[in-house]
Order: structure tokens, then C-alpha cells, then sequence
């Protein structure tokens, strides 16, 4: 799959998906989903992509590699959320119908926002610092790597977003279920495709250098 190129391009092409993922995610969490009569938003559906990613850039090219894209990826998402804004300011033909849609699908308010920000920063961070330092414990348990640090990192994430995008608007046990199903979704999805994971972290370790 990836016999032509070296550890040096694909940084470079995780980057990009890393980076296009999490705007993505970011779009479509303003819409939620009913799961087994627990709400989510519809970010997790490719969020667990950006962990496993994360993985691999921890995993391969080590903490401080992966934490320049964890901050590329936020002043992307910065960039994109700038841009949407200033888009749904411009004053729109009379012959555009839909002005009022595009702002309801790409305009976050401020709150939901920062929360997402700050999830993703720390939840990130945490996720590649953790399979650094796991790694260093024991190499050879790759699997365990990744759950644990997807848990903790998913866990903080979901804590962090809910609570601050979501806390005084409904009930306090209904955002507990919330934080809870969240991170325990995303975390079963990352074990559903470890075995991807695993094979993309051996095939990237076999590439050369440059």
C-alpha cells in the first residue's frame, strides 16, 4: 500500500487527512444523532479517524512530530470557522435562497466553539503524549497503547466539550450518559479497526527514511 513512498511523504499525506478530518468533524457535530436513545453528535462518526491518525503519528514519528500537526490542525479548523463567518456576513443575491441554511450548518456560536477548541487541543495532546510514554513502558503492547490512550484522550475530550458546550442545558445526569457514551463509542470504534491501525503503524515503520 505504501511501497513507493517514504516516512517523509507520508507525514506529510497523514497531515492532510489529520487536518481535513477534523474540519469535517466540525461540521457535521452541529447535527446529533439518536443511539440507542443516547444523543451524540455526528462528529463521532469520522472523530475516531483523527485518534487513530494521532496514533500513528505518535507512534511512528514520535511527540513532537505529532503535536506540530495537532496545532496545524487547529489553526486550520481556526482558519476554516474564520472564513465560514466571514462568508455568512457577505450579503447574498436575492436570487440565493438559502442564505439562511448555510449560516444554520456552518455558524457555531461562540460557546460550542471554544468548547470544541479546547477538547481538541487537550484530548489530542493527551492521546499522542500517552502513546509515547506507553511506548517507552512497553514497546511490544501496541494494541493496549492505543485503546488506553484513545480512552483517556476521547474521555478528556468529551468531558471537556460537553461540559462547556452543553452544561445549564440539560439535565446533569443526561450529560454524564453523554460524556460517557461519547468516549466509550469512539474508543470501541478505534478497537473495531486496530487491526487497520496496526497495519498502517507496521507498513509506515517498514518505509525508508527520505
Amino acid at each position: 500500500m505504501f511501497e513507493n513512498l517514504t516516512k517523509t511523504e507520508l507525514y506529510a499525506m497523514l497531515t492532510g487527512v489529520f487536518t481535513a478530518s477534523l474540519i469535517i468533524s466540525n461540521i457535521i457535530a452541529g447535527k446529533t444523532f439518536d443511539f440507542f436513545s443516547v444523543v451524540l453528535p455526528c462528529g463521532v462518526i469520522i472523530f475516531p479517524i483523527i485518534y487513530i491518525v494521532n496514533d500513528v503519528l505518535a507512534e511512528v514519528y514520535g511527540y513532537e512530530k505529532a503535536r506540530k500537526v495537532i496545532l496545524l490542525g487547529f489553526l486550520m479548523n481556526l482558519v476554516a470557522v474564520i472564513c465560514y463567518n466571514i462568508t455568512i456576513l457577505l450579503p447574498a443575491p436575492e436570487f440565493f435562497e438559502n442564505s439562511d441554511a448555510f449560516g444554520v450548518v456552518l455558524g457555531s456560536t461562540l460557546r460550542l466553539l471554544i468548547a470544541s477548541f479546547i477538547a481538541y487541543l487537550a484530548g489530542s495532546l493527551v492521546n499522542a503524549k500517552l502513546m509515547v510514554v506507553l511506548k517507552k513502558w512497553n514497546e511490544e503492547k501496541l494494541f493496549f497503547r492505543c485503546i488506553l490512550s484513545t480512552l483517556f484522550g476521547e474521555g478528556l475530550d468529551a468531558i471537556i466539550f460537553i461540559t462547556i458546550g452543553f452544561l445549564g442545558t440539560m439535565p446533569v445526569e443526561a450529560l454524564i450518559i453523554m460524556i460517557v457514551a461519547q468516549a466509550l463509542f469512539k474508543t470501541v470504534y478505534e478497537m473495531i479497526v486496530y487491526p487497520l491501525t496496526r497495519y498502517v503503524i507496521g507498513s509506515v515503520k517498514a518505509l525508508p527514511e527520505n
